[in-house]
């Protein structure tokens, strides 16, 4: 072969070979999934960032997966959005802190075939895209909820019996039903069996924030991404969270983590440390996004301040000693630059109604790029 033709066929090669060669180049793409319970409709550039939105909630009845008529009638207001964004996944999430039912339900195989009947049936007829199982928390009662020892196997089997069921309803329409549920870290996830729940979910909705709140004995950054220089070995982090569910052997893209739209704030705080991890009087309340930067953040005597190895800012308010821990687009930015160095599913975020201006849903989907 002459060495005209043999540069004409490498050339060739070349050209055949770019596509693949760029299809590998394209980068991951991770999922953005929202948290939905506002009552108003959701604007489109909102939902054109949004990759899954998750209805909450529907609740817990004699065992059965259920929905008011008025949550129906709001969740059919978000399938009809799929019609003019086809990308988008609209799912049923059941439960929430407090919602009861699920131990009982699951109890015996009747119990759980009767929990994912209901639950097929409501997607079939409803037209949604899956279901997100948000029961706080298999095994534990401190949400006032029935517990039992037995929480943690029938837990397995009724994922089981759920992708089961959603498998056999997905042939009769060609679809794929998604199964996420919202799982905690550290001892509020020792109720599951992680390994053994895996196989049936699609990805793990991991609440990383609410690590210090109104039953814990300090503060602390409640979403932060790492552990504080101050924190305690046993702190809770969306970093060790991530690490929990690896060492049970969840592959990555079936983990997203959890971004906080909201901050809480502590009162009577001891002054050491602006008051990180310092014991507190009372636990003042909760701030959604728009209220913390408009009293708050740089206002009424409230700093804000930046823990650089947690990755999270908080506030200090010297004369109040009151302290306030939340999630802002620089700490949601390192997030997004972790998942993607860990090649994790992407990031939720509790939730939609939280940051009516999008700002940091707009920080969520940026970081991910």
């Amino acid at each position: 072969m002459t060495s005209r033709r043999i540069r004409c066929l490498l050339a060739l090669l070349a050209t055949l070979t770019l596509p693949t060669c760029a299809l590998a180049a394209q980068p991951a793409h991770y999922r953005v999934v929202a948290y939905d319970t506002v009552q108003h409709p959701i604007p489109a550039e909102d939902v054109d960032r949004i990759d899954t939105l998750i209805f909450a909630f529907a609740g817990v009845a004699d065992g059965r997966v259920t929905l008011v008529p008025a949550a129906r009638e709001r969740l059919q207001q978000r399938i009809a959005l799929k019609a003019a964004h086809p990308g988008l996944k609209v799912t049923v999430s059941v439960g929430g802190w407090s919602v009861g039912g699920f131990s009982e339900a699951a109890s015996t195989a009747a119990g759980r075939q009767r929990f994912a009947d209901s639950a097929a049936a409501l997607l079939v007829e409803t037209h949604a895209d899956g279901l997100d199982v948000d029961w706080e928390y298999p095994g534990h009662h401190e949400s006032g909820i029935a517990s039992s020892p037995q929480d943690r196997a029938n837990f397995t089997a009724l994922m089981k019996a759920l992708r089961t069921t959603l498998d056999r309803a997905g042939k009769n329409n060609g679809k794929h039903y998604l199964l996420s549920i919202a799982a905690a870290d550290g001892p509020f996830v020792d109720g599951i069996d992680i390994a053994a729940v895996a196989p049936s979910l699609d990805w793990f909705n991991l609440m990383t924030y609410d690590f210090c709140n109104v039953m814990t004995p300090t503060t602390c950054n409640h979403t932060g991404l790492h552990a504080s220089e101050l924190a305690p070995a046993d702190a809770r982090t969306l970093s060790r969270a991530v690490r929990q569910f690896l060492a049970a052997g969840v592959p990555p893209r079936k983990l997203v983590p959890g971004v906080a739209f909201y901050g809480r704030e502590f009162a009577d705080v001891d002054p050491a440390h602006h008051g990180m991890f310092q014991k507190f009087g009372h636990y003042q309340g909760g701030h959604d996004w728009p209220e913390l930067k408009a009293n708050l953040i740089g206002h009424n005597g409230y700093v804000r301040y930046w823990d650089a190895k947690a990755e999270a800012p908080y506030l200090w308010n010297e004369q109040t000693h009151r302290f306030v821990t939340y999630d802002d687009p620089q700490s949601i930015a390192a997030k997004g630059a972790y998942v993607k160095a860990q090649h994790l599913g992407g990031l939720m975020y509790w939730e939609q109604a939280s940051d009516p201006d999008d700002e940091l849903l707009k920080a969520v989907w940026q970081g991910l790029q």
